[in-house]
């Protein structure tokens, strides 16, 4: 069985630190690096229902893409909400290690996974980073549908290959309009809006729109907006990096067992139809 210590190294040598944004929170939350591993959650969230989730399960190790303390904490109290996850974690001897913006920029990472799961064949980053001489690690990805189909299709095909939350998937744009290239970003993605028209693609996925970034986009540039609910998203990556673990620990000798959390960590959990006509 592999020391905490041992799997910490091969998530890390699949998704870097040194990859993940300055402002970012990635790497061992808690955990003992000498402790043995026989069972990895893998979630977006760590929120106490997964906890409890790896609690339930006997886990050793939850991998979290989302970090627990982004801006830091003067308290890990159990009677906070984020101090509680801490004592519940300590408590059952399970480590919380994180991979956010360093998966993001992998390859593959996030938005390969949502790519993959909305049925896009990925030709390359959204915007590159610099650091890579191959080209295909940084943010966002863009990719090739198998054939050009309606908006209207898309959007349909993207509700389908994502986990289904109350929210769903807006769309803004033409939806008789065809789309054949797509720009896609796991999580929130208006930061990006001005480099998906760069890379005159058809349409653009992604999460969090916000109303005025969003109407300028749409004014700005036929590209239609594509926006699903942010969890449902980097979802998908959890698959991605299970398969890799799952191969590595294979390659290393190790009995090693995975999960990947179907529990819906998304805030939102309730959707209420208002009748629309465009």
């Amino acid at each position: 069985m592999p020391k905490l210590s041992d799997v910490i190294a091969v998530l890390e040598e699949l998704y870097p630190p040194q990859w993940a944004e300055s402002w970012d929170a990635v790497g061992l939350v808690c955990g003992d690096p000498d402790d043995e591993v026989a069972r990895v959650l893998f979630a977006v969230d760590p929120v106490q229902a997964v906890v409890d989730e790896a609690v339930g399960w006997g886990a050793d190790l939850v991998v979290t893409h989302h970090p627990l303390y982004l801006r830091g904490t003067s308290t890990v109290a159990a009677s906070t909400v984020k101090g509680r996850v801490v004592h519940t974690l300590i408590r059952h001897g399970i480590a919380l290690q994180v991979a956010h913006t360093n998966a993001d920029h992998a390859d593959p990472g996030v938005s390969d996974a949502l790519a993959e799961a909305v049925g896009l064949l990925v030709t390359g980053p959204l915007v590159p980073d610099p650091t890579d001489p191959a080209g295909r690690r940084g943010s966002g990805r863009i990719g090739m549908l198998a054939e050009p189909m309606p908006l209207s299709a898309f959007a349909a095909q993207v509700a389908a290959g994502l986990p289904p939350t109350a929210a769903g998937v807006r769309v803004a744009g033409d939806l008789d309009a065809t789309v054949s290239r797509v720009a896609v970003c796991g999580g929130a993605g208006d930061g990006f809006l001005a480099d998906a028209r760069a890379a005159g693609v058809d349409a653009y996925l992604t999460a969090d729109l916000r109303h005025h970034p969003a109407s300028e986009a749409a004014e700005a540039s036929a590209v239609a907006l594509i926006d699903a609910a942010h969890w449902a998203t980097e979802w998908p990556w959890l698959t991605l990096a299970d398969r890799a673990l799952t191969e590595a620990a294979g390659k290393r000798g190790w009995q090693l067992e995975t999960r990947v959390s179907r529990l819906v960590t998304d805030p939102w959990t309730g959707h209420a139809p208002m009748p629309y006509t465009a």
